[in-house]
């Protein structure tokens, strides 16, 4: 059974750190498992390219013989006031995840984005129908987060099933593993390896914190190759941080209380700024005359331009978008060697990329929680 760590009590708010779930979590989850599976079968003993003593990196040891591993277990026992022989053993017990690091290096260059494509990946029968079962089995909790945090039914369950088909792909890899992997062994070849070895060992440092508050055994937990958790794919500091016990058992439990999961999502966008009632994207279209797509484009999706000075550069919006007091940005999907895709993103869509810093991935949010929605209301 695949088990997050469950937490006696509420857990407060407090600021996020680096929101990085990935996309295609899902996907890459299953084939690093597969690769991590033939790994294991086969002979370990030299190194590749000669003989020899091999690393402990190399035959996947566990990390209690790396001195970097247990020096970094003492500072976390310090600063933390936990016990230093269950850091020490909890660490040391971690093994090395060969694939992982891999998997964490930008992809090559090759053919260009495709917003079709990714889309086609999370937007099908198979995940709307799953989402519709969702919504119905839990319809009255989803009102009451929308009620009490103000975030639409859509969104949370678009959310969830872009993350892992509400439930059905939450994880395989040990979770001490992933983030030991990632925080002792993090690729260097990566342009931002410093940052990213930083937001592991944060990770794994939050991980081991709330682990010493509860009972359960700390190699259990289940998650993503980068640690995510549970149903919404929490990191360790995004649970620590906006988890709620919603169902009110007294423990939070997300992998097998739908509740927690719908209350700890909503909870995570009211965090970071989710207006309620308000849109979170308008189409657009171009006044080619006035057009001034780079200065447009320019933030990126962070919403910068008044309605008036973004139909001042050429974006043409709707009725409903011109009346809009919020601020706007230019949201370009490309479209492989065809023409983009461009919506206008408003502060809503902004705080859909707290949770996966992607246009891509936000899209894909909205229209797949509209899809089901629809599907909800056909069926």
């Amino acid at each position: 059974m695949r088990r997050t760590p469950v937490i006696s009590k509420p857990l407060t708010l407090s600021c996020i750190a680096l929101a990085f779930l990935i996309a295609a979590c899902s996907a890459a989850n299953a084939q690093a498992a597969a690769s991590q599976r033939k790994a294991a079968a086969q002979p370990a003993g030299k190194k590749a390219g000669g003989a020899g003593k091999p690393s402990p990196a190399a035959t996947g040891a566990p990390y209690a013989t790396r001195a970097d591993a247990m020096a970094f277990a003492d500072e976390v026992a310090q600063r933390r006031g936990l016990d230093r022989e269950w850091v020490r053993s909890t660490i040391g017990g971690a093994r090395f995840l060969p694939n992982v690091p891999r998997l964490m290096l930008p992809a090559q260059g090759g053919a260009p984005k495709n917003w079709r494509a990714y889309r086609s990946r999370f937007i099908d029968p198979v995940r709307v129908a799953a989402g519709v079962r969702f919504w119905r089995d839990n319809a009255a909790v989803l009102a009451r987060a929308e009620r009490e945090f103000g975030v639409p039914a859509e969104i949370i369950v678009g959310i969830i099933g872009v993350e892992t088909i509400y439930g059905r792909n939450m994880g395989s890899f040990r979770v001490i593993d992933a983030l030991a992997t990632l925080s002792f062994d993090f690729p260097q070849a990566h342009p931002r390896a410093a940052e990213r070895v930083a937001f592991f060992r944060g990770e794994l440092e939050s991980f081991l914190s709330t682990e010493s508050r509860t009972a359960e055994d700390p190699f259990a937990p289940l998650g993503s190759y980068a640690g995510a958790m549970g149903m919404p794919q929490f990191m360790p500091s995004s649970m620590a941080k906006y988890a709620v016990d919603y169902d009110g058992n007294g423990r939070i439990d997300l992998v097998g209380s739908p509740a927690d999961v719908i209350g700890s999502v909503a909870n995570y966008f009211k965090a970071f700024g989710w207006e309620p009632g308000r849109p979170a994207i308008f189409p657009v279209s171009f006044d080619d005359a006035r057009l001034k797509k780079s200065v447009l484009l320019a933030p990126d999706i962070l919403p910068t331009f008044s309605a008036d000075s973004f139909s001042a550069a050429g974006a043409v919006l709707p009725p409903a978008g011109q009346q809009y007091d919020g601020l706007l940005a230019l949201i370009e999907l490309q479209n492989g060697y065809d023409a983009p895709s461009y919506v206008a993103g408003t502060r809503n869509f902004y705080v859909i990329t707290r949770y996966n810093w992607s246009a891509y991935y936000a899209m894909s949010v909205l229209e797949l929680g509209e899809e089901v929605k629809a599907a909800l209301r056909a069926d």
